[in-house]
């Protein structure tokens, strides 16, 4: 009997090793599809909605670093979601064809400028899971906001959800020792809440985030590097024509992250579907924005660049023995005599420039002016 049961259970195994060998060869492997983007975040807001509720703020101390933790058991700690000590916010952030309510803290706004979400940044971070576990920290890190730019050696490795809650907050000021060393204060500094279609998403991060995983990130902007993407002369920032100049930018030809793109999003002069920040062009009237941008040689313009700013620039005080002051902003078209009165405006015939042109705040800067320069035969 005992020599029947061993022949037995030899006789399974070997069928069993048969039928693997067999899968192996045999079976192609499995593809799980990612799951659809609205009903992950559905999920990942409501438990977001759920850690806000259950979880609260035990300090935060003078150089604003926070520490949440979960209300125990019959605890009595107002949570997150109830205090009103710090401003609990939220921004509609669009992105893989559905709108994202994104949750944030702010424990300080920082008093200096607001980076767009294409600019370079300086900040010092914690990266925690919905379980207060810390998944990853820094002091000081630099990163480029735009996650998704493969135009630049300089293409960022930082999620989505870091390009759109930054542009919230404002740098501080710096001073800087003897030795180098930099100390800054009055920082922008917060807390975001991201849900899984703003983070990592089906790939997850190594072993720690796995895929559809909720994270958080507590941070402080020190400082930022405004950037100029497809290098026209005029930075990002200044690119930000839509009528509601948030400080946000995107290039919508991504169609599979933005199918309906919002009308109020778009930072397009010329309506090529190629976003003023990454245009060569911007008016589309065939001349090149540094074209336009550029000085004409018998130009008495004070200033050592051969270019216009966007705007006048103070002279440098750091370097007395060089004036880099340019008392004039990137023109519009010129408004003053013609050349010649007798006969119309033409590109023969031009009117002159005169010093409204360039300092009118309300004005068409040249490059923006699809009429000017005169359109090309």
């Amino acid at each position: 009997m005992n020599k029947f049961k061993y022949y037995f259970i030899l006789l399974l195994a070997g069928i069993s090793l048969v039928s693997c060998n067999k899968s192996d060869d045999d079976d192609d492997a499995v593809v799980v599809p990612v799951r659809d983007y609205a009903e992950q975040y559905k999920a990942d807001n409501d438990s977001i909605v759920n850690y806000l509720k259950t979880n609260y703020i035990k300090s935060v101390s003078a150089n604003f670093d926070i520490v949440i933790e979960k209300i125990p058991a019959g605890g009595t700690q107002v949570s997150i979601w109830d205090q009103d000590v710090y401003k609990l916010d939220t921004r509609d952030v669009y992105s893989n064809g559905i709108t994202y309510e994104v949750y944030y803290l702010t424990l300080n706004e920082g008093v200096g400028l607001s980076p767009t979400n294409t600019d370079k940044v300086v900040v010092s971070y914690s990266g925690s899971l919905l379980n207060n576990t810390v998944f990853d920290s820094s002091n000081r890190f630099t990163a480029l906001l735009f996650p998704y730019d493969a135009s630049t050696t300089e293409a960022s490795t930082v999620i989505e959800g870091w390009s759109e809650i930054f542009p919230k907050f404002k740098t501080g000021t710096h001073t800087t020792a003897g030795d180098g060393t930099i100390t800054y204060s009055d920082f922008g500094a917060g807390v975001m809440f991201l849900p899984s279609g703003l983070a990592y998403y089906a790939t997850g991060s190594g072993s720690k985030i796995l895929p559809y995983t909720c994270i958080t990130f507590s941070f402080k902007l020190y400082d930022l590097q405004h950037l100029d993407h497809d290098q026209d002369g005029v930075l990002d920032y200044q690119e930000d024509v839509s009528k509601n100049k948030d400080g946000y930018m995107y290039d919508f030809r991504d169609t599979q992250r933005y199918p309906n793109p919002p009308a109020d999003l778009i930072d397009d002069t010329d309506g090529d579907g190629i976003a003023d920040f990454r245009d060569f062009d911007d008016d589309g009237d065939g001349y090149t924005t540094r074209f336009e941008l550029t000085k004409p040689t018998d130009a008495t313009y004070s200033g050592l660049s051969k270019y216009y700013p966007y705007d006048p620039i103070a002279d440098n005080p750091n370097t007395p023995n060089t004036d880099e002051s340019e008392i004039w902003g990137i023109p519009r078209r010129p408004t003053g005599a013609l050349a010649d009165p007798t006969k119309p405006e033409s590109i023969t015939n031009s009117k002159a420039f005169i010093p409204a042109d360039y300092t009118d705040p309300a004005r068409l800067r040249m490059h923006l002016d699809k009429a000017y320069p005169f359109q090309k035969n």
